[in-house]
C-alpha cells in the first residue's frame, strides 16, 4: 500500500529554519514525482515545490524561491524540504504528494494521486 508520511514540522521564530521529511513506502520513489504543498487557515492549498527523479529538475513557487530547497534520497525513500529564512506567511499545514511520473512535476493539486496527512508549521515570535 502506497503511503506518504510527513514529519519535521513545529514552531519556529521568523528567520529560522526547519527541514520537513516525506517518508514514502509501497512504491519505488525513482519513478515518482513528489510535490510539497501547504494550506494556511482559510486559504486554498498551494504548491510550494516539486521534483522528479532527476535531481536537476525542480520547481518552486515564487514566494519560496531562494529560501526552500527540495531534495530526495531514493535509497531512504524520503523526500525533504529544507526551509530557511522562514516568515510568518509560511505558516500552514504542509503536505507531500506523489504521482507516478519520473519526467515531470507540477505545482498543481490535481497532478498528484497520493497525499500524506500533513505536518503543521508555525512561524511566529
Amino acid at each position: 500500500q502506497l503511503q506518504l508520511v510527513e514529519s519535521g514540522g513545529g514552531l519556529v521564530q521568523p528567520g529560522g529554519s526547519l527541514r520537513l521529511s516525506c517518508a514514502t513506502s509501497g512504491f519505488t520513489l525513482d519513478y515518482y514525482a513528489i510535490g510539497w504543498f501547504r494550506q494556511a487557515p482559510g486559504k486554498e492549498r498551494e504548491g510550494v515545490s516539486c521534483g522528479r527523479s532527476s535531481s536537476d529538475s525542480t520547481k518552486y513557487a515564487d514566494s519560496v524561491k531562494g529560501r526552500f530547497t527540495i531534495s530526495r534520497d531514493n535509497a531512504k525513500n524520503t523526500v525533504y524540504l529544507q526551509m530557511n529564512s522562514l516568515k510568518p506567511e509560511d505558516t500552514g499545514i504542509y503536505y507531500c504528494a506523489a504521482k507516478m511520473n519520473p519526467w515531470s512535476c507540477a505545482l498543481v493539486r490535481n497532478f498528484y494521486d497520493y497525499w500524506g496527512q500533513g505536518t503543521q508549521v508555525t512561524v511566529s515570535s
